[in-house]
């Protein structure tokens, strides 16, 4: 009889801090996660990604384990981290070592990343996820899994994700005092598409955009592999931000009609309808131009996506990935997105709702519980059956601490 394992995964965004717990079978054909609890609670110790309240960020993490942990029924002491922020950063590298066998084994194809991590980075940046796009076995390229062929010479072409390393401690230091371990950090780009992405979406050509709180991750995959990822610091905040200042209204006040009233189709709403402050805030109490506020929100929409379109006018994607586009996150869900990012993108545009999910999937079937899905599944997937980035240097420790050993016998 398999043995379950309890996974869990922790969401830690600008406005929300969302934790998944989730059963998994311990059979290896079973790779669908059955959710058992879910929690949630403001974020107020982050903004865009950078932690800005310490004490404050471990009260959030520690209400939001906790609020899973009752549904659940489970202690939670480890987690995969999902990160996102502007300071995360992505470059593709290479990689290239003599085969020390007559087969490709695990240790090569780890000794390979390795040497593809093996470039110049900034000392206040940290490497936090290395991709293979495609392995090289001699002349033969566009490999996608080379253990077991043989060959003289291996070569990889690697996507390295870095974050600047103060921030990334700073968000270890409260995850750790709210009293569970990292298993993992896994870059909100990652762990998004993880979630919402299909195998043959991946082949085809597709972007994922997670328009979170304070930024927007985005990652284009083509031939199954990540061809280019990138954070841009807009979000659903810039939105609130520009409904308070436009419409002279607290922050606060922005956030609830942004919610109840918000949508990107001014052209859609009459002029005559308006909205009584007084019903949602007891500061504000003036009535509102509902049009006018729908202008306002299709203005920085409009302009995230242009920015968007401008990241795929770079690799030379724009409105040439068959598969289109999928958006997540909280702020993705504004009456209109949808049809604002098919006008500016010029490709198919639809929601991305978590797949392969079981348990209590009404808890979970949201655009905005990508991220924390996503890590959980990564997890799942790469915990076991692949090589952590950290495998080959712990193996290379042992050897030395086995060989110096070795030298004291007579």
């Amino acid at each position: 009889m398999s043995k379950e394992r309890v996974l869990a995964s922790l969401d830690i965004g600008s406005a929300k801090i969302r934790t998944v717990v989730a059963v998994v079978d311990g059979d290896r054909d079973q790779h669908v996660p059955n959710v058992i609890g879910v929690g949630i609670s403001p974020s107020l110790g982050m903004r865009k990604g950078h932690v800005i309240d310490v004490e404050e960020l471990i009260h959030n993490i520690i209400s939001s384990l906790e609020d899973a942990e009752r549904m659940a029924g489970v202690p939670i002491n480890h987690v995969y981290v999902g990160m996102s922020g502007a300071h995360i950063e992505a470059f593709d590298s290479r990689g290239v070592i003599a085969i020390s066998g007559s087969e490709i084994t695990m240790d090569d194809v780890a000794r390979v990343l390795e040497a593809a991590q093996a470039v110049s980075i900034p000392a206040n940046r940290r490497i936090l996820h290395i991709e293979p796009k495609a392995y090289t076995v001699d002349e033969q390229r566009g490999i996608k899994n080379p253990v077991g062929m043989t060959g003289i010479r291996l070569e990889v072409e690697a996507h390295i994700i870095t974050g600047h390393i103060q921030h990334v401690k700073n968000l270890e230091k409260c995850v750790d005092q709210a009293g569970v371990d990292i298993d993992d950090l896994v870059p909100a780009t990652i762990a998004a598409a993880e979630a919402v992405l299909s195998k043959r979406q991946k082949e085809l050509g597709v972007v994922v955009i997670d328009i979170g709180a304070g930024c927007t991750s985005i990652v284009v995959f083509e031939e199954g592999t990540i061809l280019h990822s990138v954070c841009i610091p807009l979000g659903g905040e810039s939105v609130t931000n520009d409904i308070a200042i436009g419409l002279r209204t607290s922050i606060d006040t922005a956030e609830k009609i942004k919610i109840e009233f918000g949508s990107v189709l001014p052209e859609e709403i009459s002029e005559r309808e308006m909205i009584d402050l007084s019903s949602v805030s007891k500061v504000d109490t003036q009535t509102v131009s509902k049009k006018y506020m729908a202008e306002i929100m299709q203005a920085r929409y409009y302009e995230l996506f242009s920015l968007v379109k401008h990241e795929l006018e770079r690799i030379g994607r724009s409105g040439m990935l068959p598969a289109g586009a999928l958006l997540t996150g909280a702020a993705s869900k504004a009456p209109g997105v949808l049809d604002l990012s098919r006008d500016v993108l010029g490709l198919p545009v639809q929601m991305g709702f978590p797949v392969d999910i079981g348990g209590v999937i009404e808890k979970v079937d949201d655009p905005a519980y990508a991220t924390a899905l996503g890590s959980l599944i990564w997890g799942m997937r790469e915990g076991e059956h692949s090589p952590r980035m950290g495998s080959f240097q712990m193996k290379k420790a042992a050897s030395q601490v086995g060989n110096w050993f070795k030298s004291l016998l007579p």
